[in-house]
C-alpha cells in the first residue's frame, strides 16, 4: 500500500499502477461479497469475482517488498549506514502495524455490540504488512554491510531463501505441528487459528503471507540491479518468464505423486500454491510494466495510479461503506445489477477522495516552503 513507506523521490507509476488494480479488485469483491443476495452469489459473476479476489492481498504485502527495496537502494547509494536505514524501515512497519490495530478498534468501535471483541485481537492485512516491513528491514540490516553492489546481491539471495523458507514451514505450523501451547491471540498470528479449532484461510498469519513480502523484496532488489538499470525492457520480461515458469512448476510439484507433508492442502497452506501466485504476480508485474511504457498507462489521467498513491487511505475508507454501518447498500440483500452500480459509486467516492487526499498534500507542501 502507498502510504506504507517513505518513498523515493522519483516515483515508479508501475507499482503505483498495480496497487491501483489491487485496489480495484479489492473495491469489486467487498462490494459483491457484502451486497449480493443469496440467490445472487451463486452466479458466474460471483465466482469472477471471487478469483478475483485471491489478488489484492498478496499484491498489496508483495509490493511492499518492492518499495522497501527501493527505498533501502536508494539509501545505501547515498552511503547511508545500514542501523539507519534498517530503523527508519522497522519504524514504519511499527506504524503500519499500530495503525491496523488502531483499524480493529474503529471496526469495533462502530460495529458495537454486533462486533465481538475477539475481533480486535484479529490479524488483518495491516498487522502483517507492518510486521513484514519490520522483518525485511531487519533482513536487509543483516545483509547491508559493505559494498553495495555486493548487499544488493545478499539480499536479494536472502529474500529468495526467506520467502522459501517460510512457505515450506507453512503447511507444518497450520496441521501437524501447531504451536498450541501459546495463547490463540499469538497461535493466530502463527496460523491464523483466531477463536476457531483450526487455521482459517480468510486471516493474514505470518505464514505464509510474509513470504510475499520478502520475494517483493528480492524482485525489487533485481530491478533496481545494474543489468535492470541498463536494459529494464529486457528484466521485466525475464520476471514475466520467471513467472510463467513458476506457474508450470507449480502444477507440476502439485500433481506429483510425492508427498513432503502429512496434511496437503494446494489451495490454502501448499507451497506450491504460494509459488502459483507468485507466478502470477510477476507476469502481472511484467504486464503492467509495459502498459505503462508501451501502452496508455500514463497517457493523461490515469484513475488506476491515482488510487494507488492513497491506496492505504482508500482501503481503510471503504470498508466502513461496504462492510460497516454505513453500508450504501443492504447487506446480502442486492441483485447483480444493483451490486455492481453500488460498485460503481464506491469506486467514484474513493477516487474522488484520493485526489482531495493529493490536492490537499500538495497545497500543505506548497505552504510549508
Amino acid at each position: 500500500m502507498t502510504d506504507q513507506i517513505q518513498r523515493a523521490p522519483q516515483r515508479l507509476a508501475y507499482i503505483d499502477w498495480m496497487r491501483g488494480l489491487a485496489c480495484v479488485l479489492m473495491f469489486q469483491t467487498h462490494c459483491y461479497d457484502s451486497w449480493l443476495s443469496p440467490e445472487a452469489r451463486n452466479s458466474a459473476l460471483m465466482a469472477w469475482s471471487r478469483l478475483g479476489g485471491t489478488l489484492p492481498a498478496p499484491l498489496f504485502i508483495f509490493l511492499a517488498g518492492i518499495s522497501v527495496a527501493l527505498v533501502t537502494e536508494k539509501m545505501r547509494e547515498k552511503g547511508i549506514d545500514r542501523g539507519k536505514i534498517a530503523k527508519q524501515t522497522i519504524l514504519r512497519g511499527a506504524e503500519v502495524y499500530g495503525l491496523g490495530l488502531l483499524f480493529r478498534v474503529q471496526e469495533h468501535a462502530l460495529g458495537y455490540p454486533w462486533s465481538p471483541a475477539t475481533d480486535l485481537l484479529r490479524v488483518d492485512v495491516l498487522n502483517i504488512l507492518g510486521l513484514s516491513m519490520m522483518l525485511l528491514g531487519g533482513l536487509c540490516w543483516l545483509t547491508g554491510k559493505g559494498d553495495v553492489t555486493a548487499a544488493r546481491i545478499r539480499t536479494l539471495i536472502a529474500g529468495l531463501v526467506a520467502a522459501a523458507a517460510v512457505a515450506i514451514i507453512t503447511p507444518p505450523l497450520w496441521t501437524t505441528h501447531r504451536p498450541k501451547f501459546l495463547p490463540w491471540p499469538l497461535e493466530s498470528y502463527i496460523n491464523g487459528v483466531h477463536i476457531f479449532k483450526e487455521p482459517q484461510p480468510w486471516l493474514f498469519p505470518l505464514f505464509p503471507w510474509t513470504a510475499f513480502a520478502f520475494a517483493g523484496l528480492a524482485v525489487g532488489f533485481f530491478i533496481f540491479s545494474e543489468f535492470a538499470r541498463r536494459r529494464e525492457g529486457l528484466a521485466f520480461a525475464a520476471l514475466g518468464g520467471a513467472g510463467i515458469l513458476a506457474s508450470l512448476l507449480s502444477m507440476a510439484f502439485d500433481s506429483s505423486r510425492i508427498r513432503l507433508y502429512a496434511v496437503y492442502d494446494y489451495w490454502h497452506s501448499g507451497p506450491n500454491f504460494f509459488l502459483m501466485r507468485c507466478g502470477i504476480l510477476l507476469v502481472i508485474l511484467f504486464l503492467v510494466y509495459a502498459w505503462c511504457r508501451w501502452g496508455f498507462g500514463q497517457k493523461g489521467f490515469s484513475p488506476i495510479i491515482q488510487l494507488g498513491k492513497t491506496s492505504l487511505l482508500v482501503y481503510w475508507v471503504h470498508i466502513e461503506f461496504v462492510y460497516g454501518r454505513f453500508s450504501i447498500l443492504p447487506k446480502g440483500q442486492c441483485s447483480e445489477l444493483k451490486a455492481t452500480a453500488g460498485l460503481i459509486v464506491i469506486f467514484l467516492a474513493m477516487l474522488a477522495l484520493s485526489l482531495l487526499r493529493t490536492s490537499w498534500k500538495k497545497r500543505t507542501v506548497s505552504a510549508l516552503r
